[in-house]
């Protein structure tokens, strides 16, 4: 097993005529940034966030590209990312989507389209700032990190609606999963291509992206630092107070497959095998009181609860069973992605900014 560390895969290595080896469209030093960025119903932000990009990234000194994903946005938003993509040339590419899929799926499109070894997300909404990318870019190579974690701390959003439940899901999250950081919702993240394209994303991750990351790499090789942000100035949030129990869900969800997902049967088993040690011993007891005292068991309350122990435990180890076949079955097969793109820019007319 090779010993290098990750950011040896990042590095420029000499090829035999002297030129620095260019992998995946990188600099002299091999390094390249795609930038994904999933957006719904942002018609108005769509200019200046491409505008905002470009003046961000305008002394970055690697070559990059940026991914707009439009997740089957009912307003203008296609249109207008076509329209201002084809202004700025063949590193702005876009894809569109049939219909809105979520931002899950989105990042996913937007991760599968990406070409960069190195790859960062951002919300769409002009919150999150673009100009903060290339010092998140240095300091992860520098810190030797799979996953960079923005941490929006002088946040500019709602105390009641948006603050305080993000801190709260932050803490339990982070209590629940290990992975302690201060702002799990902050879409701005700089991210190893090699190890974030380990990860199938689906349903409603991308908030636990921290979390699914660790699955594949050391906690240790995710870091967080402080990044800026800004009021919304167009368009609507579409975060509500519901997303809260949305979060406590998902967090059931990353917590089974983050321990379990492997082993689905050491999960189902582990409650059937207690549930079944439990029936047995009142049904051990209640044998006890029919033969060895003679008194009638068959009104007793305690026996239609021993039966109830017993038949949950055969359902929770059937169970388990069930579903070590079908998450064997699952790794045998091939992934399928659950969107469905409409349009693309085409991936061989693609190109990369390139610094001056």
């Amino acid at each position: 097993m090779s010993t290098a560390s990750p950011a040896d895969n990042i590095s420029a290595a000499p090829s035999a005529d002297g030129a620095a080896l260019k992998t995946a469209g990188g600099g002299e030093d091999g390094i390249s940034l795609s930038i994904v960025i999933p957006m719904y119903q942002e018609a108005e932000n769509v200019a200046p966030l491409l505008a905002r990009v470009h003046e961000g990234l305008a002394d970055f000194t690697h070559p990059w590209e940026v991914i707009l994903v439009d997740d089957g946005s009912r307003d203008a938003t296609g249109r207008r990312l076509v329209e201002e993509g084809s202004r700025y040339g063949p590193h702005v590419r876009v894809i569109r989507f049939r219909r809105n899929f979520g931002q899950t799926a989105a990042m996913q499109a937007g991760f599968d389209a990406a070409r960069g070894l190195l790859i960062a997300t951002l919300d769409g909404d002009l919150q999150n700032d673009p100009a903060d990318i290339p010092g998140m870019v240095d300091e992860l190579i520098a810190r030797d990190l799979d996953l960079l974690q923005g941490w929006r701390k002088d946040r500019q959003d709602a105390l009641v609606m948006r603050k305080i439940p993000s801190r709260i899901a932050n803490r339990l999250i982070g209590k629940v999963t290990g992975v302690d950081l201060h702002d799990y919702g902050c879409s701005l993240k700089v991210y190893r291509a090699e190890v974030i394209k380990e990860i199938q994303l689906f349903g409603e991750m991308h908030r636990f992206i921290p979390v699914w990351v660790a699955g594949v790499t050391s906690p240790d090789r995710i870091g967080e630092t402080v990044v800026r942000h800004s009021a919304r100035q167009f368009g609507a949030s579409k975060y509500g107070i519901s997303r809260t129990f949305r979060v406590l869900l998902d967090l059931l969800a990353a917590f089974f497959f983050l321990r379990f997902g492997a082993r689905p049967g050491h999960f189902f088993g582990s409650i059937g095998l207690t549930f079944g040690v439990i029936g047995g011993l009142m049904m051990a007891w209640l044998l006890i009181v029919k033969f060895g005292f003679g008194e009638d068991i068959g009104q007793r309350p305690l026996l239609f609860v021993t039966i109830l122990f017993l038949v949950a435990a055969m359902q929770f180890l059937t169970t388990g069973v069930l579903a070590e076949v079908m998450t064997r079955t699952l790794f045998a097969s091939g992934e399928h992605t659950h969107h469905r793109i409409r349009w693309q820019s085409a991936e061989d007319a693609a190109g990369w900014k390139r610094p001056a």
